[in-house]
């Protein structure tokens, strides 16, 4: 077994890490600052064709994997990025799988290019502020008119809805009580369409870290959508997000193992360099060993969410392996994070070091987009076999 990264998934890491100087940590604690969209980044991510990696050839895009958009992702959030570069063009890399698969041609061919190229950007409109994971019970209401949709409902926690020319949003078309008995999935629509903002009031989150990539509350009232802009068919939306539910896991792990990599050797460098009692702090096991921990538990989770990635890639099952790959990589990430503002002492506590960043922006692959506790109810039913618990 070969566990290191091909010839060309280096090449990725290589090219993306490169670009990434460009944008140094001071660039992204000035974003985190004064919370604007890093749009120099996302423009250089873009132009240098990085944003459609996973986008077919034929739509403008590279046509590769998971696994390789899990290299590219890794390669940001290592730089100093973190969550911020990360989200900042998370969707051009994975939202759009719904269409690839279930898009019909005229849409493919109209849809992806932009979002390869980075002349659009998108957000994804799912989570409701009454139904949180429980996405089988969405409310926001899709009523068809003619050879239109109207949509009126209310959104939660939608990135990037500040900045956004298009929506990927899940509507229900069909009410649930009006459903087939014992059918918990069906009734939802998903649609790709343009963000028209005399319909939709986007209300700013006011949040703990990633203040460059907003996160908002979305108020929709009577927002238009054209029937050629719903992918697949009326009903089957849920069964189309969730083809994008375990790369999307994948990406999140690879992004927390990045950010927990540049917190330990942050840490690392600072415990070599900081001389206290005529010696340096490196040099006491109490700080050693929770550093090599660390790096243990960094490369176990690299390990398992690689796995994923190529179970993905294979077209075989993956799904208890995304999860837990999201699981061990967003707690490994965190406690090298939380070690890191330890091991700095006072100075961790300072924005001028940056390891404080790294431990704000390190929640959201704790957080999102399915809790721990989700995850491991998913293990505990789907391997282990044990009654579903809710």
């Amino acid at each position: 077994m070969n566990f290191d990264l091909t010839p060309e998934q280096e090449s990725i890491r290589n090219a993306v890490t490169e670009l990434c100087t460009q944008f140094p940590e001071s660039y992204w604690r000035e974003r985190d600052i004064d919370g604007v969209f890093p749009e120099a980044f996302y423009r250089a991510m873009g132009e240098a064709g990085w944003l459609g990696l996973a986008i077919p050839e034929a739509y403008g895009g590279a046509g590769l994997g998971v696994q390789e958009a899990a290299v590219m992702m890794q390669a940001v959030a290592e730089s100093g990025a973190c969550m911020s570069g990360a989200s900042s063009i998370h969707i051009n890399v994975f939202g759009l799988m719904p269409v690839v698969v279930f898009g019909t041609e005229d849409q493919k061919r109209r849809m992806l290019p932009p979002m390869a190229a980075g002349r659009v950007k998108s957000c994804f409109g799912v989570t409701e502020p009454n139904t949180g994971l429980n996405t089988t019970k969405l409310k926001t209401r899709a009523v068809r008119r003619g050879d239109r949709y109207v949509v009126h409902g209310q959104k939660v926690w939608i990135s990037t809805a500040q900045v956004a020319d298009k929506i990927l949003l899940l509507a229900r078309t069909t009410p649930v009580e009006e459903l087939a008995a014992g059918d918990r999935s069906g009734g939802l629509s998903l649609f790709y369409t343009d963000l028209d903002r005399r319909h939709v009031d986007i209300r700013k989150i006011d949040k703990m870290g990633r203040h460059c990539v907003d996160s908002n509350e979305m108020f929709i009232d009577g927002l238009e959508i054209p029937a050629e802009d719903r992918i697949g068919e009326e009903g089957r939306g849920f069964k189309y997000i969730l083809h994008g539910m375990n790369p999307e896991r994948v990406l999140l792990a690879a992004e927390a193992i990045g950010i927990g990599r540049i917190a330990l050797a942050k840490a690392s460098a600072y415990a070599r360099e900081r001389i206290v009692f005529d010696r340096p702090i490196g040099q006491n096991q109490g700080i050693q060993h929770p550093l090599a921990r660390n790096w243990v538990e960094l490369e176990a989770a690299q390990l398992l969410m690689m796995k994923a990635a190529w179970l993905y890639d294979s077209g075989r099952e993956c799904g208890a392996e995304a999860n837990a790959a999201k699981y061990l990589a967003a707690e490994a990430g965190f406690r090298a994070c939380e070690q890191a503002v330890l091991t700095h002492g006072g100075m961790g506590y300072s924005k001028e070091f940056h390891v404080e960043r790294y431990l704000r922006e390190i929640m959201i692959p704790r957080i999102a987009p399915v809790s721990r506790e989700m995850i491991l109810s998913h293990i505990a039913e789907r391997v282990l076999g044990q009654a579903k618990s809710y």
